[in-house]
């Protein structure tokens, strides 16, 4: 693809997210979301590969069904209340629908089916962009309508998702559909919390968007597609299995990482909510995610010769770890004692 092409589309990105997340009208949010699913459309499709122009089908199919909810849900609102303004969705048929609407843009249970299958059918730095650019301004409409959608609908979909995304990603080899799951999994953290407390909502994905990044960067470094690549990658670049290994155990949220910190505070808030059962119920689900991100590493890292796996080996490279993936990597470790911090900012 053209330089000058790639400008344009990351510029339409730009101002699609700049626009949604900007805006309180409803139809200027709905023309963000339109720009933005337009701009990334041939990115997903450009290696003219019969799989990715599949995935651009799939994706273009269910994020035009999501926008059409979108507009209809704010147009049921506006006729009933006679307000555009995102934060005045009161009427309970509107928000039930805008809430499927943006469960179907982030890729929430049940509608999930289309983000795995379209991330594995892009590149490794399209999926980064599906799973940390393309969720901001979605979400950003689910934080603002938060007070107004049902949290006990909310609670089911996150446990859900937490469960799909754990026992669905048990069975994958191929990276970029654990990653997909792994996101799956960590919208139900953020949508347990969203209507309790909007802030720690907020605190998680960016952090989530950090962890997310460092493993894709990583991951298109090594040119791993799939796990028995993984498994030889140690002999092509050590540095960066390393890496990999400490930010897969970040986003698994085992302490003392980064990834503890939203997991922990979401569980102290869900507590404090007399809402132990689900805070049980999630933590324990995180146990499966875990799993994967174990089995990752173990294949990343672990795995020495002899073994099963019949892929070449690559040589070993004296190249040097780049720095925006050292950058990323010491904030996927080390933000746990800076969480005091952190929560003032938020």
């Amino acid at each position: 693809m053209a330089p000058q092409a790639k400008l344009i589309f990351a510029m339409s990105l730009l101002l699609g997210t700049t626009i949604t997340i900007s805006s309180n009208h409803w139809m200027l949010a709905w023309t963000g979301l339109e720009i933005n699913t337009l701009a990334v459309l041939p990115l997903i499709s450009k290696s003219h590969h019969p799989r990715a122009v599949e995935a651009a089908t799939k994706y273009f199919l269910v994020q035009a069904t999501a926008s059409a909810l979108v507009l209809f849900s704010s147009m049921t609102n506006a006729w009933s209340t006679g307000q555009w303004d995102i934060s005045q969705l009161t009427d309970p048929v509107s928000c039930l629908i805008m809430t499927a609407a943006i469960s179907i843009k982030l890729g929430l249970v049940p509608f999930h089916f289309w983000f795995p299958e379209v991330l594995q059918g892009s590149s490794l730095t399209t999926g980064l962009l599906l799973s940390t650019v393309m969720k901001f301004p979605p979400m950003t409409l689910l934080l603002m309508t938060s007070q107004s959608l049902n949290p006990t609908l909310l609670t089911a979909m996150a446990i859900l998702s937490a469960a799909m995304g754990g026992w669905a990603g048990l069975n994958q080899t191929q990276t970029r559909k654990i990653m997909a799951f792994s996101s799956i999994s960590h919208l139900g953290w953020m949508a347990i919390v969203i209507t309790y407390n909007p802030k720690l909502t907020l605190l998680n994905f960016y952090l989530y968007m950090v962890l997310t990044t460092t493993v894709f960067l990583t991951l298109n470094a090594i040119k791993a597609l799939k796990l028995s690549t993984l498994m030889t990658a140690w002999t092509k670049t050590p540095p960066l299995t390393a890496m990999l290994l400490l930010t897969m155990l970040s986003l698994a949220g085992l302490p003392p990482l980064t990834g503890f910190l939203p997991k922990w505070l979401i569980i102290q808030e869900l507590t404090k909510q007399d809402m132990v059962p689900a805070a049980v119920g999630i933590s324990l689900l995180s146990l499966l995610s875990l799993f994967f991100y174990l089995r990752l590493v173990y294949c990343a890292t672990i795995t020495l010769p002899p073994h099963t796996t019949n892929h070449m080996k690559q040589w070993h490279t004296h190249k040097p770890v780049s720095l925006t993936i050292a950058l990323l990597t010491t904030l996927s470790i080390m933000l746990l004692p800076l969480s005091p911090m952190l929560l003032t900012i938020v």
